[in-house]
Protein backbone atom coordinates (compact mmCIF):
# COMPACT_ATOMS: atom_id res chain seq x y z
CA UNK A 1 0.00 0.00 0.00
CA UNK A 2 1.00 3.68 -0.82
CA UNK A 3 2.74 5.30 1.80
CA UNK A 4 0.74 9.05 2.69
CA UNK A 5 1.64 10.20 5.80
CA UNK A 6 3.99 12.69 3.82
CA UNK A 7 1.89 13.63 0.83
CA UNK A 8 -0.38 16.45 0.60
CA UNK A 9 -3.81 16.80 1.19
CA UNK A 10 -6.60 18.42 -0.21
CA UNK A 11 -6.69 21.68 2.36
CA UNK A 12 -3.01 21.56 1.84
CA UNK A 13 -2.92 21.73 -1.96
CA UNK A 14 -5.43 24.41 -1.53
CA UNK A 15 -3.64 26.65 0.45
CA UNK A 16 -0.52 26.27 -1.90
CA UNK A 17 -2.73 27.78 -4.46
CA UNK A 18 -4.03 30.74 -2.37
CA UNK A 19 -0.69 31.38 -0.92
CA UNK A 20 0.97 31.65 -4.28
CA UNK A 21 -1.56 33.84 -5.62
CA UNK A 22 -2.95 36.38 -3.08
CA UNK A 23 0.81 38.01 -2.32
CA UNK A 24 1.47 41.86 -1.27
CA UNK A 25 -0.26 42.29 -5.27
CA UNK A 26 -3.67 42.17 -3.37
CA UNK A 27 -3.23 45.26 -0.81
CA UNK A 28 -2.42 46.98 -4.22
CA UNK A 29 -4.79 45.73 -6.39
CA UNK A 30 -7.43 49.03 -6.15
CA UNK A 31 -4.37 51.18 -7.23
CA UNK A 32 -3.23 49.07 -10.13
CA UNK A 33 -6.73 48.37 -11.78
CA UNK A 34 -7.59 51.97 -11.16
CA UNK A 35 -4.61 52.94 -12.95
CA UNK A 36 -6.21 51.70 -16.32
CA UNK A 37 -9.79 51.62 -15.99
CA UNK A 38 -12.61 52.72 -14.73
CA UNK A 39 -15.47 51.38 -12.30
CA UNK A 40 -17.46 49.51 -14.93
CA UNK A 41 -14.59 48.58 -17.36
CA UNK A 42 -13.13 46.92 -13.93
CA UNK A 43 -16.21 44.41 -13.60
CA UNK A 44 -15.84 43.68 -17.10
CA UNK A 45 -12.04 42.94 -16.96
CA UNK A 46 -12.43 40.75 -14.30
CA UNK A 47 -15.59 38.76 -16.31
CA UNK A 48 -12.84 38.41 -18.87
CA UNK A 49 -10.29 37.04 -16.19
CA UNK A 50 -12.53 34.85 -14.80
CA UNK A 51 -13.70 33.48 -17.77
CA UNK A 52 -10.41 33.43 -19.88
CA UNK A 53 -8.29 31.91 -16.27
CA UNK A 54 -11.10 30.02 -14.94
CA UNK A 55 -11.22 28.22 -18.59
CA UNK A 56 -7.64 27.40 -18.08
CA UNK A 57 -8.25 25.98 -14.47
CA UNK A 58 -10.58 24.11 -15.87
CA UNK A 59 -8.04 23.21 -18.54
CA UNK A 60 -5.72 22.05 -15.65
CA UNK A 61 -8.49 19.66 -13.90
CA UNK A 62 -9.35 18.04 -16.95
CA UNK A 63 -5.47 17.58 -17.78
CA UNK A 64 -4.94 16.31 -14.60
CA UNK A 65 -7.87 13.60 -14.86
CA UNK A 66 -7.33 12.30 -17.94
CA UNK A 67 -3.70 12.36 -17.97
CA UNK A 68 -3.11 11.42 -14.90
CA UNK A 69 0.87 10.05 -15.85
CA UNK A 70 1.57 13.30 -16.36
CA UNK A 71 2.40 14.88 -12.97
CA UNK A 72 5.58 17.16 -13.53
CA UNK A 73 3.80 20.36 -13.58
CA UNK A 74 2.26 22.73 -16.27
CA UNK A 75 5.46 21.68 -18.32
CA UNK A 76 4.69 18.19 -18.98
CA UNK A 77 1.81 19.27 -20.90
CA UNK A 78 3.87 21.42 -23.24
CA UNK A 79 6.56 18.65 -23.59
CA UNK A 80 3.81 16.00 -24.12
CA UNK A 81 2.06 18.24 -26.67
CA UNK A 82 4.44 20.12 -28.41
CA UNK A 83 8.13 18.58 -28.15
CA UNK A 84 11.28 18.85 -25.83
CA UNK A 85 12.37 21.90 -26.29
CA UNK A 86 8.65 23.78 -26.12
CA UNK A 87 8.48 21.62 -22.48
CA UNK A 88 12.02 22.90 -21.49
CA UNK A 89 11.82 26.33 -22.51
CA UNK A 90 8.07 26.41 -20.39
CA UNK A 91 9.72 24.94 -16.93
CA UNK A 92 12.54 26.99 -17.51
CA UNK A 93 10.18 30.20 -18.01
CA UNK A 94 8.21 28.66 -14.97
CA UNK A 95 10.83 28.32 -12.76
CA UNK A 96 12.79 32.12 -13.49
CA UNK A 97 8.96 33.41 -13.36
CA UNK A 98 8.83 31.94 -9.70
CA UNK A 99 12.40 32.81 -8.72
CA UNK A 100 12.14 36.64 -9.54
CA UNK A 101 9.07 36.27 -7.40
CA UNK A 102 11.02 35.20 -4.67
CA UNK A 103 13.08 38.06 -4.66
CA UNK A 104 10.67 40.14 -4.74
CA UNK A 105 8.81 38.78 -1.71
CA UNK A 106 12.60 39.12 0.37
CA UNK A 107 12.75 43.24 -0.90
CA UNK A 108 8.84 43.44 -0.16
CA UNK A 109 8.37 42.22 3.40
CA UNK A 110 11.13 44.49 4.54
CA UNK A 111 9.47 46.97 2.71
CA UNK A 112 6.17 46.52 4.61
CA UNK A 113 8.37 45.89 7.97
CA UNK A 114 9.92 49.86 7.53
CA UNK A 115 5.97 50.76 8.18
CA UNK A 116 7.16 49.56 11.92
CA UNK A 117 10.65 49.77 11.80
CA UNK A 118 12.61 52.80 9.71
CA UNK A 119 15.44 51.12 9.58
CA UNK A 120 14.74 48.31 6.85
CA UNK A 121 13.80 51.87 4.50
CA UNK A 122 12.43 50.05 0.96
CA UNK A 123 13.66 47.01 1.66
CA UNK A 124 16.78 47.46 -0.74
CA UNK A 125 19.27 48.57 1.70
CA UNK A 126 21.85 46.42 3.63
CA UNK A 127 19.85 45.65 6.86
CA UNK A 128 16.75 44.48 4.90
CA UNK A 129 19.20 42.44 2.46
CA UNK A 130 20.72 40.66 5.54
CA UNK A 131 17.13 40.51 7.24
CA UNK A 132 15.88 38.90 3.59
CA UNK A 133 18.64 37.01 3.92
CA UNK A 134 18.52 35.24 7.23
CA UNK A 135 14.67 34.35 6.31
CA UNK A 136 15.77 32.83 2.88
CA UNK A 137 18.27 30.12 4.43
CA UNK A 138 15.20 29.64 7.93
CA UNK A 139 12.80 28.95 5.01
CA UNK A 140 14.95 26.99 3.36
CA UNK A 141 16.11 24.53 6.29
CA UNK A 142 12.33 24.17 7.42
CA UNK A 143 11.83 22.53 3.57
CA UNK A 144 14.12 20.43 4.29
CA UNK A 145 12.50 18.87 7.10
CA UNK A 146 9.46 17.38 4.98
CA UNK A 147 6.93 18.71 3.09
CA UNK A 148 4.19 17.94 5.20
CA UNK A 149 5.88 20.35 7.55
CA UNK A 150 6.55 23.24 5.37
CA UNK A 151 3.01 22.71 4.04
CA UNK A 152 1.18 22.74 7.43
CA UNK A 153 2.80 25.85 8.04
CA UNK A 154 1.96 27.48 4.58
CA UNK A 155 -1.74 26.54 5.19
CA UNK A 156 -0.92 28.50 8.91
CA UNK A 157 -0.19 31.33 7.66
CA UNK A 158 -2.74 31.23 4.08
CA UNK A 159 -5.57 31.01 7.17
CA UNK A 160 -3.83 34.57 9.07
CA UNK A 161 -3.24 36.60 6.02
CA UNK A 162 -6.70 36.17 5.39
CA UNK A 163 -7.91 37.49 8.23
CA UNK A 164 -7.19 41.68 7.33
CA UNK A 165 -7.78 40.63 3.70
CA UNK A 166 -11.55 39.67 5.60
CA UNK A 167 -11.96 42.43 7.71
CA UNK A 168 -11.09 44.79 4.71
CA UNK A 169 -14.24 43.19 2.86
CA UNK A 170 -16.54 43.79 5.44
CA UNK A 171 -15.78 47.09 5.92
CA UNK A 172 -15.57 48.03 2.60
CA UNK A 173 -18.85 46.54 2.11
CA UNK A 174 -20.19 48.69 4.98
CA UNK A 175 -19.00 51.84 3.64
CA UNK A 176 -19.70 51.22 0.35
CA UNK A 177 -21.71 54.38 -1.54
CA UNK A 178 -23.31 53.98 -4.60
CA UNK A 179 -23.41 57.62 -5.65
CA UNK A 180 -19.47 57.50 -5.11
CA UNK A 181 -19.35 53.97 -7.37
CA UNK A 182 -21.48 55.51 -10.18
CA UNK A 183 -19.72 58.40 -11.55
CA UNK A 184 -17.94 58.45 -14.37
CA UNK A 185 -18.86 54.65 -14.37
CA UNK A 186 -17.75 53.91 -17.62
CA UNK A 187 -14.59 56.85 -17.67
CA UNK A 188 -13.73 60.24 -17.73
CA UNK A 189 -16.07 62.08 -20.39
CA UNK A 190 -14.74 64.88 -22.86
CA UNK A 191 -17.13 68.03 -23.68
CA UNK A 192 -18.34 66.09 -26.49
CA UNK A 193 -19.66 62.98 -24.55
CA UNK A 194 -16.66 60.69 -25.77
CA UNK A 195 -14.34 58.59 -23.35
CA UNK A 196 -11.47 59.98 -22.95
CA UNK A 197 -9.98 56.29 -23.41
CA UNK A 198 -12.17 53.91 -25.03
CA UNK A 199 -13.25 50.78 -22.94
CA UNK A 200 -10.95 48.77 -25.66
CA UNK A 201 -7.91 50.44 -24.43
CA UNK A 202 -9.10 50.28 -20.65
CA UNK A 203 -9.71 46.42 -21.17
CA UNK A 204 -6.43 45.99 -22.53
CA UNK A 205 -4.69 47.55 -19.33
CA UNK A 206 -6.67 45.74 -17.00
CA UNK A 207 -4.89 42.40 -18.93
CA UNK A 208 -1.84 43.58 -17.29
CA UNK A 209 -2.40 43.60 -14.38
CA UNK A 210 -5.22 40.50 -13.67
CA UNK A 211 -2.98 37.81 -15.55
CA UNK A 212 -0.88 38.67 -13.30
CA UNK A 213 -2.10 38.23 -10.01
CA UNK A 214 -3.33 34.86 -11.02
CA UNK A 215 -0.07 32.91 -11.50
CA UNK A 216 0.01 30.24 -8.69
CA UNK A 217 -3.07 28.57 -9.94
CA UNK A 218 -0.93 25.94 -11.67
CA UNK A 219 -0.24 25.22 -7.99
CA UNK A 220 -1.89 21.97 -7.15
CA UNK A 221 -1.02 20.80 -10.77
CA UNK A 222 2.86 21.21 -9.61
CA UNK A 223 2.72 19.42 -6.95
CA UNK A 224 0.17 16.22 -8.56
CA UNK A 225 2.29 13.37 -8.12
CA UNK A 226 3.22 14.06 -4.26
CA UNK A 227 -1.06 14.75 -3.81
CA UNK A 228 -2.30 11.69 -1.62
CA UNK A 229 -4.88 11.34 -3.63
CA UNK A 230 -4.90 12.35 -7.54
CA UNK A 231 -8.62 13.45 -7.45
CA UNK A 232 -7.40 16.45 -5.26
CA UNK A 233 -5.47 18.31 -7.28
CA UNK A 234 -8.64 18.95 -9.33
CA UNK A 235 -10.51 19.69 -6.63
CA UNK A 236 -8.15 21.96 -5.00
CA UNK A 237 -7.49 23.90 -8.48
CA UNK A 238 -11.04 24.77 -9.40
CA UNK A 239 -11.62 25.75 -5.59
CA UNK A 240 -8.63 27.71 -4.95
CA UNK A 241 -9.01 29.63 -8.30
CA UNK A 242 -12.94 30.41 -7.67
CA UNK A 243 -11.49 31.78 -3.68
CA UNK A 244 -9.30 33.96 -5.21
CA UNK A 245 -11.29 35.14 -8.02
CA UNK A 246 -14.45 36.19 -5.35
CA UNK A 247 -12.02 37.57 -3.04
CA UNK A 248 -9.60 39.77 -6.31
CA UNK A 249 -13.13 41.38 -7.57
CA UNK A 250 -14.53 41.99 -3.99
CA UNK A 251 -11.93 43.87 -2.69
CA UNK A 252 -11.05 45.88 -6.03
CA UNK A 253 -15.17 46.38 -7.90
CA UNK A 254 -15.83 47.60 -3.76
CA UNK A 255 -13.17 50.06 -3.85
CA UNK A 256 -14.48 52.30 -6.24
CA UNK A 257 -17.93 52.76 -3.63
CA UNK A 258 -15.57 54.11 -1.02
CA UNK A 259 -13.25 56.04 -3.05
CA UNK A 260 -13.61 57.88 -7.13
CA UNK A 261 -11.02 56.16 -9.64
CA UNK A 262 -9.01 59.75 -9.26
CA UNK A 263 -8.36 59.17 -5.48
CA UNK A 264 -7.63 55.34 -6.04
CA UNK A 265 -5.02 56.23 -8.45
CA UNK A 266 -3.00 58.95 -6.43
CA UNK A 267 -2.97 56.43 -3.32
CA UNK A 268 0.43 55.45 -1.71
CA UNK A 269 1.01 51.44 -1.54
CA UNK A 270 -0.03 49.51 -0.06
CA UNK A 271 -3.67 51.39 -1.35
CA UNK A 272 -5.67 48.97 0.77
CA UNK A 273 -4.16 50.40 4.49
CA UNK A 274 -5.61 53.53 3.04
CA UNK A 275 -9.18 52.70 1.69
CA UNK A 276 -9.41 50.77 5.21
CA UNK A 277 -7.85 53.80 7.17
CA UNK A 278 -10.16 56.29 5.38
CA UNK A 279 -13.26 53.73 6.65
CA UNK A 280 -12.07 53.04 10.54
CA UNK A 281 -9.02 55.89 11.02
CA UNK A 282 -5.23 54.81 11.81
CA UNK A 283 -5.93 50.97 13.05
CA UNK A 284 -6.95 49.99 9.03
CA UNK A 285 -3.26 51.17 8.03
CA UNK A 286 -1.94 48.92 10.83
CA UNK A 287 -3.96 45.76 9.78
CA UNK A 288 -3.33 46.38 6.19
CA UNK A 289 0.59 46.65 7.21
CA UNK A 290 0.57 43.57 8.92
CA UNK A 291 -1.37 41.50 6.47
CA UNK A 292 1.18 42.61 4.04
CA UNK A 293 3.55 41.35 6.37
CA UNK A 294 2.22 37.98 6.98
CA UNK A 295 1.08 37.41 2.94
CA UNK A 296 4.32 37.88 1.69
CA UNK A 297 5.93 35.42 3.99
CA UNK A 298 3.32 32.95 2.99
CA UNK A 299 3.58 33.68 -0.65
CA UNK A 300 7.53 33.41 -0.23
CA UNK A 301 6.88 30.12 1.38
CA UNK A 302 4.21 29.01 -1.27
CA UNK A 303 6.76 30.12 -4.23
CA UNK A 304 9.55 28.26 -2.74
CA UNK A 305 8.27 24.83 -3.14
CA UNK A 306 6.65 25.69 -6.02
CA UNK A 307 10.59 26.07 -7.53
CA UNK A 308 11.70 23.58 -6.07
CA UNK A 309 9.02 21.19 -6.77
CA UNK A 310 9.38 22.70 -10.71
CA UNK A 311 13.10 22.11 -11.10
CA UNK A 312 12.89 18.78 -9.44
CA UNK A 313 10.58 17.28 -11.85
CA UNK A 314 11.90 18.71 -14.69
CA UNK A 315 15.46 16.58 -13.62
CA UNK A 316 13.18 13.21 -13.62
CA UNK A 317 11.99 13.97 -17.27
CA UNK A 318 15.50 14.91 -18.07
CA UNK A 319 15.01 18.73 -18.97
CA UNK A 320 16.99 19.58 -16.13
CA UNK A 321 20.44 18.17 -15.37
CA UNK A 322 19.90 14.89 -13.02
CA UNK A 323 21.32 16.26 -9.69
CA UNK A 324 17.83 18.20 -9.51
CA UNK A 325 16.46 14.75 -8.76
CA UNK A 326 18.45 14.10 -5.50
CA UNK A 327 16.30 13.76 -2.81
CA UNK A 328 16.98 14.00 1.24
CA UNK A 329 15.42 11.25 3.91
CA UNK A 330 12.23 13.23 4.04
CA UNK A 331 12.13 13.03 0.43
CA UNK A 332 12.54 16.77 -0.45
CA UNK A 333 14.52 17.64 -3.31
CA UNK A 334 17.93 18.80 -1.64
CA UNK A 335 19.84 19.82 -4.54
CA UNK A 336 16.56 21.84 -6.23
CA UNK A 337 15.92 23.40 -3.26
CA UNK A 338 20.08 24.55 -2.76
CA UNK A 339 20.32 25.72 -6.24
CA UNK A 340 16.97 27.83 -5.90
CA UNK A 341 17.68 29.19 -3.11
CA UNK A 342 21.09 30.23 -4.03
CA UNK A 343 20.33 32.05 -7.67
CA UNK A 344 17.37 33.65 -4.78
CA UNK A 345 20.39 34.86 -2.56
CA UNK A 346 22.64 35.97 -5.51
CA UNK A 347 19.58 38.33 -7.15
CA UNK A 348 19.05 39.74 -3.47
CA UNK A 349 22.95 40.71 -2.77
CA UNK A 350 22.83 42.31 -6.22
CA UNK A 351 21.07 44.85 -4.48
CA UNK A 352 23.92 46.56 -2.67
CA UNK A 353 25.51 47.09 -6.11
CA UNK A 354 22.29 48.23 -7.92
CA UNK A 355 18.74 47.83 -7.98
CA UNK A 356 18.23 48.66 -11.80
CA UNK A 357 18.94 45.08 -12.74
CA UNK A 358 15.98 44.07 -10.80
CA UNK A 359 14.02 46.66 -12.82
CA UNK A 360 14.46 44.58 -15.93
CA UNK A 361 14.34 40.98 -14.47
CA UNK A 362 10.75 41.51 -13.44
CA UNK A 363 9.33 42.13 -16.13
CA UNK A 364 11.32 39.19 -17.85
CA UNK A 365 10.08 37.00 -15.31
CA UNK A 366 6.59 38.23 -15.54
CA UNK A 367 6.43 37.88 -19.10
CA UNK A 368 7.62 33.59 -19.31
CA UNK A 369 4.77 32.24 -17.48
CA UNK A 370 2.92 33.21 -20.71
CA UNK A 371 4.53 30.41 -22.03
CA UNK A 372 3.26 27.13 -19.97
CA UNK A 373 -0.24 28.86 -19.73
CA UNK A 374 -0.26 28.78 -23.42
CA UNK A 375 0.84 25.69 -23.53
CA UNK A 376 -1.94 23.99 -21.28
CA UNK A 377 -4.39 25.70 -23.32
CA UNK A 378 -3.39 24.15 -26.54
CA UNK A 379 -2.65 20.88 -25.29
CA UNK A 380 -6.34 20.76 -24.24
CA UNK A 381 -7.64 21.09 -27.59
CA UNK A 382 -5.04 19.05 -29.04
CA UNK A 383 -5.83 16.30 -26.74
CA UNK A 384 -9.51 16.37 -27.06
CA UNK A 385 -8.93 16.06 -30.89
CA UNK A 386 -6.66 13.20 -30.73
CA UNK A 387 -8.90 11.57 -28.59
CA UNK A 388 -12.18 12.29 -30.52
CA UNK A 389 -13.76 13.63 -26.98
CA UNK A 390 -17.54 14.40 -27.65
CA UNK A 391 -18.24 16.67 -24.37
CA UNK A 392 -18.38 20.16 -25.34
CA UNK A 393 -17.08 21.34 -22.15
CA UNK A 394 -13.99 20.21 -22.85
CA UNK A 395 -13.62 21.65 -25.88
CA UNK A 396 -15.37 24.75 -24.73
CA UNK A 397 -12.98 25.30 -22.43
CA UNK A 398 -9.42 24.68 -24.51
CA UNK A 399 -10.92 27.07 -26.98
CA UNK A 400 -11.62 29.91 -24.34
CA UNK A 401 -8.06 29.57 -22.47
CA UNK A 402 -6.95 29.48 -26.06
CA UNK A 403 -8.04 32.40 -27.15
CA UNK A 404 -7.87 34.44 -23.67
CA UNK A 405 -4.25 33.49 -23.45
CA UNK A 406 -3.69 34.94 -27.43
CA UNK A 407 -5.80 37.79 -26.33
CA UNK A 408 -3.12 38.90 -23.51
CA UNK A 409 -0.52 38.36 -25.74
CA UNK A 410 -2.03 40.92 -28.10
CA UNK A 411 -2.92 43.34 -25.31
CA UNK A 412 0.73 43.01 -23.70
CA UNK A 413 2.22 44.43 -26.53
CA UNK A 414 5.08 42.53 -28.54
CA UNK A 415 7.65 43.98 -26.72
CA UNK A 416 6.29 41.26 -24.32
CA UNK A 417 7.27 38.67 -26.87
CA UNK A 418 10.88 39.99 -27.36
CA UNK A 419 11.44 40.28 -23.42
CA UNK A 420 10.14 36.37 -23.10
CA UNK A 421 12.69 35.20 -25.52
CA UNK A 422 14.95 37.27 -23.72
CA UNK A 423 14.48 35.66 -20.53
CA UNK A 424 13.85 31.88 -22.55
CA UNK A 425 16.97 31.40 -24.90
CA UNK A 426 19.79 31.67 -21.91
CA UNK A 427 18.14 28.45 -21.08
CA UNK A 428 19.05 26.34 -24.35
CA UNK A 429 22.54 26.21 -22.66
CA UNK A 430 20.98 24.03 -20.15
CA UNK A 431 18.90 22.60 -22.36
CA UNK A 432 22.09 21.60 -25.02
CA UNK A 433 24.16 20.66 -22.41
CA UNK A 434 21.71 17.94 -20.93
CA UNK A 435 20.65 16.40 -24.38
CA UNK A 436 24.54 15.69 -25.58
CA UNK A 437 25.22 14.02 -22.27
CA UNK A 438 22.10 11.81 -22.90
CA UNK A 439 23.56 11.36 -26.67
CA UNK A 440 20.08 12.63 -28.11
CA UNK A 441 19.08 14.15 -30.82
CA UNK A 442 19.09 18.28 -29.86
CA UNK A 443 17.15 20.09 -32.24
CA UNK A 444 14.40 18.36 -34.44
CA UNK A 445 13.86 20.56 -37.48
CA UNK A 446 10.56 21.98 -36.38
CA UNK A 447 12.43 22.98 -33.15
CA UNK A 448 15.88 24.50 -34.99
CA UNK A 449 13.25 26.77 -36.84
CA UNK A 450 12.40 27.72 -33.31
CA UNK A 451 15.70 27.96 -31.81
CA UNK A 452 16.84 30.40 -35.15
CA UNK A 453 13.70 32.62 -34.47
CA UNK A 454 14.65 32.97 -30.70
CA UNK A 455 18.21 33.90 -31.60
CA UNK A 456 17.00 36.66 -33.70
CA UNK A 457 14.75 37.90 -31.34
CA UNK A 458 16.82 38.07 -28.84
CA UNK A 459 19.31 39.92 -31.01
CA UNK A 460 16.29 42.51 -31.66
CA UNK A 461 16.04 42.81 -28.15
CA UNK A 462 19.85 43.69 -27.18
CA UNK A 463 19.67 46.15 -29.75
CA UNK A 464 16.34 48.05 -28.49
CA UNK A 465 17.36 47.25 -25.06
CA UNK A 466 16.48 50.52 -23.66
CA UNK A 467 13.06 50.91 -24.93
CA UNK A 468 12.77 47.22 -23.67
CA UNK A 469 13.78 48.76 -20.11
CA UNK A 470 11.15 51.88 -20.35
CA UNK A 471 8.23 49.39 -21.00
Amino acid sequence: MENTEKKIGLFSLIGIIISAIVGAGIFSLMKEMANTASAGVTILGWVIAGVGMGSLAFCLENLNSKRPDLDSGIFSYAQEGFGEFMGFNSVWGYWISVIIGNVAFGTLLFSALGYFFPVFEDGQNIPSIIGASIILWLMHFLILRGLDKATLLNTSVMIAKMVPIAIFIVCVIAGFKLDVFTTDFWGNLKSNGQLETSILEQLKGTVLVTVWVFIGVEGAVVFSGRAKKRSDVGKATILGFASVTIIYAIVTVFSYGVMSQAELKSLPNPAMAYVLESLIGKPGAIIVNLGVIISIFGSWMANTLLAEEVAYQAGTRELFPKLFTKENKNDIPINSVIITNLIVQFLLLSFLVTDEAYTMLSKLSSSTILLPYTCVALFQVKLTASTKDKRIKNWLVGIIASIYMFWVLYASGSMYLVLTVMALLPGSIMYIYVKRKNGETIFKNYEKVIFILFIALFVYGLINFKTLVQL
